[in-house]
């Protein structure tokens, strides 16, 4: 799907899909009916029923799964706000390109394809303590390019990213959308000490001002705060939900992509699973927010959608029980007295 205007982004945010409850009231008959005492695989359970809800079907398959890293550069780390320059960004594009960095070896472990959409790495966005990040056709074209990555045919999208100063913009999307303490969304991120997580706090509360009367909607929240990558996962996300496809999100950065919508429209999260909580201390926070229970936490901060990549394991297990284990009459096993 494309989204024309803010006008048309907004639309559909508004009128989300809901999942196939045929599909899903007949998977949990089936579960009903496994060799095993009723709810004994716990999540595993739920996540077999959140599966076959979204992708229509009593048993859901994860035959075409695909993760997208999207990359994007920041004007803002002109005021020191990543211990890593903004080189960084082009250097690990190149990595995953190349095959050596960790995603490609989680998303192959998990049967992933993978797909790098580097956006405009040359042109950084604006410095969002002064204006604006992106224009109105700016963030459009980002929201595309996240869209554009979503087909009918994927049984689960993985959303990841890498983007050199992103932690600032995650932090100020999460401040302006859900409010609270900006030091509560503030983290070292990919490794500042305290002085600079103080200076990190400073940034995003002058971006805040510098924001303060501007119109709260997601759109412009996005486009004021945020950065390319993270705009392309919130367009991927909804294009995702629009074609029923479940999305398997990574940490804190992925996550805040979603804090503007979920602020507009609280049932965007709601075809989505936190893959884990990373150790990035906003995102516990943030998943209380959106009530999700990360399936894995293993104390990851290396964003790249490594720790969904990972969890990916889990939803094939979970999918390998609900399908292939035998009914009582099948199985000629009695069942509960």
């Amino acid at each position: 799907m494309r989204f024309e205007s803010p006008e048309a982004f907004a639309a559909a945010l508004a009128a989300l899909p809901e999942p196939d409850a045929a599909a899903r009231e007949a998977a949990a008959a089936r579960q009903g009916q496994l060799t095993k005492p009723a709810g004994s695989l716990g999540r595993l359970e739920e996540i077999a029923l959140f599966m076959a809800g979204w992708r229509g079907q009593e048993r859901p398959a994860l035959d075409k799964g695909r993760a997208v890293i999207f990359a994007g550069n920041h004007g803002v780390t002109r005021h020191g706000v990543s211990a890593f320059p903004s080189d960084v960004t082009v250097q690990m594009v190149a990595n995953f390109e190349a095959g050596g960095a960790a995603i490609n070896q989680l998303a192959r472990h998990a049967g992933l394809e993978l797909q790098v959409v580097a956006l405009e790495l040359d042109r950084p966005t604006a410095d969002f303590t002064e204006g604006p990040a992106m224009s109105a056709d700016e963030c459009l074209d980002a929201l595309n390019r996240g869209a554009a990555t979503v087909t009918p045919d994927l049984d689960l999208l993985v959303v990841g990213e890498m983007g050199i100063g992103n932690s600032t913009a995650a932090a100020a999307l999460c401040a302006r959308s859900l409010g609270g303490a900006v030091q509560d969304w503030v983290g070292p991120g990919t490794g500042l000490d305290a002085a600079g997580v103080a200076n990190k706090v400073a940034v995003v509360e002058r971006a805040l001002a510098t924001h303060a009367g501007a119109p709260h909607d997601a759109f412009e929240t996005l486009r004021r705060l945020g950065g390319r990558e993270i705009v392309a996962i919130a367009g991927a996300v909804l294009a995702a939900r629009r074609a029923r496809v479940p999305v398997m999100l990574d940490g804190f950065i992925a996550c805040a992509a979603l804090a503007p919508l979920a602020a507009q429209q609280p049932a965007i999260i709601d075809h989505c699973l936190a893959g884990h909580c990373s150790a990035e201390p906003g995102h516990r926070r943030l998943l209380r927010q959106f009530n999700l229970e990360p399936l894995l936490q293993l104390g990851m901060r290396l964003g790249e959608g490594s720790g969904a990549a990972v969890a990916v394991s889990i939803v094939r297990a979970a999918l390998a029980a609900h399908n292939g284990m035998a009914t009582f009459a099948e199985a000629s096993v009695s069942g509960k007295l």
